[in-house]
């Protein structure tokens, strides 16, 4: 089994480092137990740096929030606007359907291995967690630890540090985690996250669906360039093939590395990709900029896989009521109610254009293309799925 999991946190400093020990950019690492083989992708925690957060929750199957058990580290990320509340939210939309909320820093002097505190943040996150989406019973798992001695991680932590835990190490959970099956047989789809020139070609992702093999020949898009399959590396090892979920390197032929964008496809020739400028959404509005008004015309930044792309809302197509939709009878029909605009929390339907060709996917087809976050002035406003896509052939719907 092969799980990719990511930190939204400046705890673990894997590979790519900032300024005052802030991760800054997306970095990657590897170990295995007995029954999995894990790639770290170590995220940033800065507000600064949210898109490469979203970078690496996009490629992730189970997220580890750490979050400090320090009196006030754990309020000022929690409260609102802080930046532990947006790492849960874009998680959840950006498909991260397994969690696990590491308490750190319990050794500190302040906490002293404290279960009233431990307690204390876990009463406090739950609730939130279950609001983004989270069965908080089945998705999540909480555990305290300290990251300074390692206690609690590869190990049980010893019962004289703390008498009171009698649950699994870090690695204990993270080796027992299941995660959401992907289709082996499936389409080829593998968004391109980094690329660079190494004898040929190199281009970096995570298999969503389908599998590679050595001399495949497959469909760079949305270029449409021919491409041919002539290694594969997994970590550092060569491989003849590789499946969905693994994180891969891949070297082609048929095309050059500076006529390759991150947010590229690599796509099955006989069924490939979606290639769009505009498609249908359905979003849940989040909090807007004050004074703000989401309609026809607002712009923002689009985060959809590895694509960051302009965009601009060109309708509103419906609002959806949430609370009538559950006790609406499906029987009878209800004329569309076409806003002029939307508020803060409310659900509408939309279509949404960008300034270039981008390849995505129905959210119902392939989730992990069909999902995306809308942010402006460096704040998440909302999150969406991909709902309805023009019809084949054309990248545009019909007027």
């Amino acid at each position: 089994m092969v799980i990719s999991f990511f930190l939204p946190t400046t705890f673990f400093c894997i590979m790519l480092s900032g300024f005052q020990g802030k991760t800054v950019e997306v970095g990657r690492a590897h170990f295995e137990t007995e029954n999995t083989r894990f790639t770290i992708l170590d995220a940033p925690g800065h507000k600064s740096y949210v898109p490469n957060m979203i970078s690496g929750a996009s490629q992730a199957d189970v997220g580890v929030l750490v979050i400090s058990a320090r009196k006030g580290e754990f309020e000022t990320g929690y409260e609102k606007g802080g930046q532990t509340r947006e790492h849960v939210q874009l998680a959840k939309t950006l498909g991260v359907s397994k969690l696990v909320v590491v308490v750190n820093k319990m050794d500190d002097h302040t906490v002293n291995w404290s279960k009233e505190r431990y307690d204390e943040i876990e009463s406090k996150m739950t609730p939130f967690l279950k609001l983004s989406g989270y069965n908080a019973k089945k998705d999540v798992h909480f555990l305290p630890i300290s990251g300074l001695i390692g206690s609690n991680m590869a190990s049980k932590v010893d019962s004289k540090l703390c008498s009171w835990w009698d649950g699994p190490s870090l690695f204990e959970v993270l080796d027992t985690i299941e995660i959401p099956p992907r289709d082996p047989k499936g389409p080829v789809r593998m968004p391109i996250i980094d690329k660079y020139k190494d004898m040929g070609t190199v281009v970096m992702g995570k298999i969503e669906s389908g599998t590679i093999q050595e001399n495949d020949n497959l469909l760079l898009m949305p270029n449409k360039a021919h491409v041919k399959v002539l290694a594969i590396y997994r970590d550092e090892n060569k491989s003849r093939r590789a499946g969905p979920g693994e994180n891969v390197r891949v070297k082609l032929s048929g095309v050059e590395e500076e006529d390759i964008l991150a947010g590229f496809v690599l796509s099955s020739a006989v069924n490939p990709v979606h290639v769009v400028y505009e498609f249908n959404a359905q979003l849940q509005i989040l909090e807007l900029l004050d004074n703000a008004i989401f309609t026809a015309g607002y712009k923002a930044i689009l985060h959809i896989h590895s694509i960051v792309e302009d965009s601009e809302i060109v309708e509103l197509i419906e609002e959806i009521d949430v609370k009538k939709k559950k006790d609406a009878d499906p029987k009878k029909k209800k004329s569309k109610r076409r806003p002029l605009f939307v508020k803060n929390g409310a659900v509408v339907v939309c279509r949404i254009q960008v300034n270039n060709l981008i390849c995505i996917e129905n959210f119902s087809d392939f989730p992990q293309l069909g999902r995306f976050t809308l942010r402006t002035e460096g704040k998440t406003i909302a999150v969406g799925k991909v709902v309805a896509l023009p019809p084949p052939g054309c990248s545009i719907f019909a007027s």
